[in-house]
This record gives structure tokens, C-alpha cells and sequence, in this order.
């Protein structure tokens, strides 16, 4: 039984370092990484994400479309003979009245400003993203640690279980059951390793660098103690009205601005359909006549009238169309909000569970039937039971963690923050 003094100690936290270091030989050597803050994430996401680029482009092609609103009908470049007799050059211009330019300036400016609050949903979206892909990698990082520790429990527990076995002080079953644990920890680990190196992976193609390897500046298991202690201030402050939770939202804000482009859209209709006025200077006279050019003015009368209507039924159907696509985004909105605000709840008492009771829990768990093993009052299964109930504990507090957290970038996301 003395093979095992070493091997389960309170405060295995601060033993993890050696455990780390005692590991050194079974695993390679890895690259050198790049430590990054979130703040630090999120700069570089927001300078070199292609989404906001092509937002920008967005808002610079109609700025452009802005300049060029004020756009009479090409002039008309005419070659006559009026007297039969020889070809005089004139010109006709056709102008529609100050309403419709005036009109077309208004559509070109609302199209300036959904492509403004288009861009603000791309920030909002790739903020997001950058967050959940930076928790991703924290979490990532926080289960290699965790199953780095039982990996190496296990595998000490191994080495003694077959000495012990050797020695005859345990059964084959007691035998097997151990290494059956210690190959399972050795499988988690590996894929946690694995999902590590995707959550890398993901991080680095966000701020545009596929090539680096990163590494979270914050321990995630060193968050749960401020996140339980603010969870209670944060879900007093949380608005349950969707209507006030929801006012800036950066995507009902670009819905909102729809509704104002299609209307003006209907606008520009009705004045395109009054009547325009044409003007010209042409040569109308006899080549001997002392005025020979002469000024011309008309109407160009909308005649066509199923154009027009046709024209106006499709802006009118457009407008209804963006209404009720605000609508649904006012709903979905609503339902991700109510959503998002229970998870916060949920996963702020179970939060609050671990730190004041699963945690401690789980360390007088493993301190008591280490203490319980070494003085002979519990079994060699009822001690590895015991050690799976704690890690599973432990395991589960990251789990809830990550889950709250990402409540928390949801509920940001909705509410513009």
C-alpha cells in the first residue's frame, strides 16, 4: 500500500507543475506559441476579418451611388434638315422636376445607412465570433490541464497496481479495472489534445493568421470565482422586456433601415411617374434666315401608365416585405434573447453550486479516500470510484463555466454590446 502515498495529495493544484514537468518525457516537444489577450483577439479580428472589409466596400459603393443621384436623362444629339436642303446640327434635353432628384438623393442616402448598420451587425458578428473562438481555445486549454492531471494519476496508479499485484496485495480484477482507467485517461487526453489544436486552429484563421499558434493569456478554472460572485449583479441588471433589452441591437437597427430604404423606394416611384421637361436648340430655318437656331420646349408626359403601376405595386410589395422581415427579426430576436437570459440563469446557479459546494466537494472526495485507502477502511474500486465522482465533479464545473460565458457573449451579441 505505501506505493500509493505519493501519488493522491491534497491540494493537487499546486502539485500540478510537477506532475507537468514529470510528463515532460511522454510528450513531445511542442512549438512555441504566442500568448494573446482577449482584448488583443478582438483588435485583430476587427482590423483583419474580410467580413468588415467587404463592409467597407459596401458603404464606399454607395457613397458613390449617393454622388452620382443627380442624374438627368443623356442629352440628344440631332442632325436635321428642316428645309430639305442641308443637315443642321441641335441638341434636346430631357429634365425630370427638382421632386425626383430630390427623391433619388433620399433613396441613395437611406441605401448609405443600411450599408452603415450592415457593417455594425459584420462588427457584432465577427466580436462574437472572435469571443466564442477565444473561450473555445480556454476551454480547450483548461481540459488538456485537467486531463493531463488524471492521465498522470493513472498512470502512476498503474505502475503501483502492478507492483502490488506483482507482490500479491491486489486481485487481477483490481488489475485490469486500473488499467482500464488509465488507458481511458490516455485516450481523453488525446483528444483533448486534439480539440486543442482545432481551437488553435479556429482562433488563428479569425484574427488572419492561420499559421500561428496560439495561447490564452487567462486560466478559464480561474474565472469561475468572479463570474459566480457577478452573476447575481449582471442578471439584476438585465432588462426581461425584449422591447428594451433589444434597442441596439445592430441587427434590428439594419431591419429597421430596410423598412426606411423600401419606403423611400415607393416615393421615388410616384415622383418619377409626373410629367418631365424637354428642352432643345436646333436649327429650324432656311439657310438664308437670320435666326436660324431656335429653342425648343416640351413635355414628356408618363403615358405608359402600366409601367408605372407595375413599378409602384413592386416598391409597395418590397416595403410590406422589409415590414414583416423586421417583424421576424423582432421575433427571433425576442425568442434568442429569452433564450440566452434563461441560460445565464441556469448556468449562474449551477455556477454558484460548484464554487461554494461541487468544488469542495470534490477535493474532500479525493483528500478523504486517499486518507480512507491508506488506512485500510475503503476498497481499491471504491477509491478509483471515488476519484472518477471528483474528476467528473471537476470536469463538469469547466463545462458549466464555458456554458455560462457564452451565455454571456450571446446576451452582449443581442443587446449591441
Amino acid at each position: 500500500m505505501n506505493y500509493l502515498g505519493f501519488l493522491i495529495l491534497p491540494g493537487w493544484p499546486a502539485r500540478l507543475l510537477l506532475l507537468l514537468g514529470l510528463l515532460g518525457s511522454f510528450f513531445p516537444a511542442r512549438a512555441q506559441t504566442t500568448v494573446i489577450s482577449l482584448d488583443s483577439a478582438e483588435a485583430q479580428a476587427l482590423r483583419r476579418h474580410p467580413r468588415l472589409r467587404q463592409s467597407d466596400e459596401e458603404i464606399a459603393e454607395q457613397r458613390a451611388l449617393k454622388r452620382g443621384s443627380f442624374a438627368p436623362a443623356n442629352p440628344d444629339f440631332l442632325w436635321s434638315a428642316p428645309t430639305g436642303e442641308m443637315w443642321a446640327p441641335g441638341v434636346v434635353q430631357t429634365i425630370d422636376l427638382p421632386n425626383v432628384y430630390r427623391r433619388q438623393r433620399q433613396v441613395a442616402q437611406a441605401g448609405v445607412v443600411l450599408a452603415e448598420r450592415n457593417r455594425d451587425v459584420s462588427r457584432a458578428t465577427v466580436l462574437r465570433d472572435t469571443r466564442l473562438a477565444y473561450l473555445g481555445l480556454q476551454f480547450a486549454e483548461a481540459q488538456v490541464r485537467q486531463y493531463t492531471y488524471q492521465d498522470s494519476l493513472y498512470r502512476a496508479l498503474r505502475l503501483a497496481t502492478e507492483r502490488l499485484f506483482a507482490a500479491g496485495e491486489v486481485n487481477s480484477l483490481q488489475r485490469i479495472s486500473t488499467e482500464a482507467e488509465a488507458r481511458q485517461a490516455t485516450v481523453q487526453l488525446q483528444q483533448a489534445t486534439e480539440d486543442l489544436r482545432a481551437a488553435q486552429r479556429r482562433l488563428a484563421l479569425l484574427l488572419g493568421r492561420p499559421a500561428a499558434e496560439l495561447t490564452t493569456s487567462t486560466d478559464l478554472r480561474r474565472s469561475g470565482p468572479e463570474l459566480a460572485q457577478a452573476g447575481a449583479a449582471l442578471l439584476g441588471t438585465l432588462p426581461a422586456a425584449d422591447s428594451s433589452a433589444l434597442v441596439r441591437s445592430p441587427t434590428l437597427a439594419a431591419a429597421t433601415q430596410n423598412v426606411a430604404l423600401s419606403q423611400s423606394g415607393i416615393s421615388l416611384v410616384r415622383a418619377r411617374r409626373t410629367p418631365a421637361l424637354t428642352l432643345g436648340y436646333q436649327n429650324q430655318a432656311f439657310e438664308n434666315s437670320q435666326i436660324k437656331y431656335r429653342f425648343q420646349f416640351g413635355v414628356s408626359v408618363p403615358i405608359w401608365f402600366w409601367t408605372y403601376r407595375s413599378q409602384l405595386q413592386a416598391a409597395t410589395a418590397r416595403s410590406r416585405a422589409a415590414s414583416y422581415q423586421l417583424q421576424t427579426q423582432r421575433l427571433e430576436l425576442g425568442t434568442q434573447y429569452q433564450q440566452a437570459l434563461a441560460d445565464t440563469r441556469k448556468f449562474s446557479a449551477s455556477l454558484t453550486y460548484y464554487e461554494q459546494t461541487g468544488m469542495p466537494q470534490s477535493r474532500a472526495i479525493i483528500n478523504q479516500s486517499q486518507r480512507l485507502f491508506r488506512a485500510g477502511e475503503v476498497s481499491y474500486l471504491q477509491l478509483i470510484m471515488s476519484l472518477n465522482q471528483a474528476f467528473a465533479i471537476q470536469n463538469t464545473y469547466l463545462t458549466t463555466i464555458r456554458d455560462y460565458r457564452q451565455a454571456l457573449v450571446e446576451l452582449s451579441y443581442l443587446r449591441g454590446e
